[in-house]
């Protein structure tokens, strides 16, 4: 049995991603929060999902103004603050834009309706978005072949892995504990809050660096006599694609499930570095679906690649065969008794599926899509794989993909669970850490602080009275 004395902190966070860093930054600068700690399994953060993607800081123009009024306000002014932070850091931001192509009169209409959405989200008109034809978007990329475009200019490309790293650091100087390496086996309910069990995450070897597995397990039984024990009033689960399996646990968001995908990208050789200005996106064929068309990608350090598709896994781990192999059974059994069994008999589903398992074993076919848009590249050139990333969407108990982020308190309102925290979440992650933080302060988890401090280059009052107006949207 443990014999050493629990450490007590104020509010623990579940998740040392992009969102977990992010609010540990916003809790621990307000200075009213008491002690905070971060549990993250991996060795650094931002070491999965939130390091393994596009880099790109998402300009709102996909966003319906009416049905994601919060995600559009935060990528809107996500866009700004990232900048901000970036200059004052040193760090790279690089306004790189992004263009939209049309192949048909469907896609056309799409862009119509983007265009109206990104203005009503508030960009300006013909300086920061325009509707271009065909024609005239090869005057300034003539490798781009289409209908129709929209040129955004105001979207921007980072490394957010630094960009977390960096916050991190600043939030551990105003007082955060970072519990590296730490995994949490099991969340038990306090007289006065949370006990959480956590282990070193190399111990045992289950999932190495990869899982909050929440629950008793047999590395469970090993951290009862070896582990730590780790107190708090108030527990945030921002623990992205473990966030639905520890809601679970702690007797919330029993009607949900979580599927897995994997975004998997090819590196463009090194001849192909000038093909075009900016990023190049085609308009999804199938928007209620949580797949993204592979894209033509520029980087903040000026490489290119193709990507992502969305593979089925049975992991937000599944990197590899061993890992899928490992969690087929129980993540199988788990999805037969949830609403995911109503989404697989959706044909149309797996069909996209099956297409997107073949663009996976398929160099070619992947690479095809782009080459619809950018017919000069040739996908025998393409000789290297880039860093896969692993994005966990949720289906509600109807079977239906759920489109938008999810929020849950459980009724002694002593945690907060944010599930299905997607794209553009790394854009709009600073303002919605601000969003929630002034939500807890609201409900009197945060203590009364003085909302002028100064948080990085913003001073909070400021960005909460840009996104917070007492509706969490």
């Amino acid at each position: 049995m443990m014999t050493a004395m629990p450490e007590t902190f104020d509010i623990v966070i579940i998740g040392g991603g992009i969102l977990g860093t992010s609010l540990s930054y916003f809790l621990s600068a307000l200075g009213s929060a008491g002690r905070v700690a971060v549990i993250e399994q991996a060795p650094r953060v931002a070491f999965h999902t939130s390091g393994r993607n596009t880099g790109e800081v998402h300009a709102p123009y996909l966003y319906d103004p009416r049905k994601k009024r919060l995600f559009a306000k935060a990528a809107f002014h996500g866009y700004e603050m990232w900048e901000e932070y970036s200059k004052m850091k040193g760090l790279p931001f690089k306004r790189g834009g992004v263009v939209e192509v049309a192949s048909d009169e469907r896609d056309i209409a799409m862009l119509e309706k983007y265009m109206r959405w990104g203005v009503e989200n508030g960009l300006r008109e013909d300086s920061d978005i325009r509707m271009v034809s065909g024609s005239d978007l090869r005057k300034v990329e003539p490798e781009v072949r289409c209908k129709a475009a929209l040129v955004v200019r105001r979207e921007g490309s980072v490394d957010y892995a630094v960009l977390t790293g960096s916050l991190m650091e600043d939030s551990a100087s105003y007082g955060t504990a970072f519990l590296l390496g730490a995994r949490a086996v099991r969340i038990d309910r306090t007289r006065d809050g949370w006990s959480v069990l956590v282990i070193d995450a190399d111990r045992g070897g289950r999932r190495g660096a990869g899982s909050h597995a929440v629950g008793m397990d047999a590395d469970a039984a090993t951290a009862t006599s070896q582990g730590r024990e780790i107190r708090c009033r108030f527990l945030i689960n921002a623990a992205g694609g473990e966030s639905v399996d520890i809601a679970h646990r702690t007797g919330l968001a029993e009607n949900l499930t979580d599927v897995h995908f994997r975004g998997e990208y090819w590196r463009a050789p090194s001849e192909y570095s000038d093909l075009t200005r900016t990023s190049i996106y085609s308009v999804p064929e199938f928007p209620d679906y949580p797949f993204l068309d592979p894209h033509w990608i520029v980087r903040v350090d000026g490489s290119c690649e193709v990507g992502p598709n969305a593979v089925p896994v049975f992991s937000p781990y599944g990197y590899d065969r061993a890992e899928n192999i490992r969690t087929f059974l129980p993540k199988t059994l788990e999805l037969l008794g949830s609403g995911a069994a109503k989404a697989a008999l959706d044909r149309k589903l797996q069909s996209l599926v099956l297409n997107e398992m073949h663009s996976s074993l398929s160099k070619s076919a992947m690479i095809r899509r782009v080459k619809k848009f950018l017919p000069r590249i040739d996908p025998r050139k393409f000789t290297e794989r880039g860093v896969a990333g692993i994005r966990s969407s949720v289906i509600g108990s109807d079977g239906r993909f759920v489109p938008d982020v999810i929020m849950i308190s459980d009724k002694s309102e002593q945690s907060l669970h944010i599930l299905n925290y997607n794209s553009p979440g790394a854009t709009g992650v600073l303002p919605f850490s601000v969003h929630i933080v002034e939500r807890l302060r609201r409900a009197g988890v945060v203590g009364t602080p003085d909302r002028r401090v100064q948080c990085g280059p913003w001073k909070f009052e400021d960005v909460a009275e840009k996104l917070c107006d007492g509706r969490d949207g």
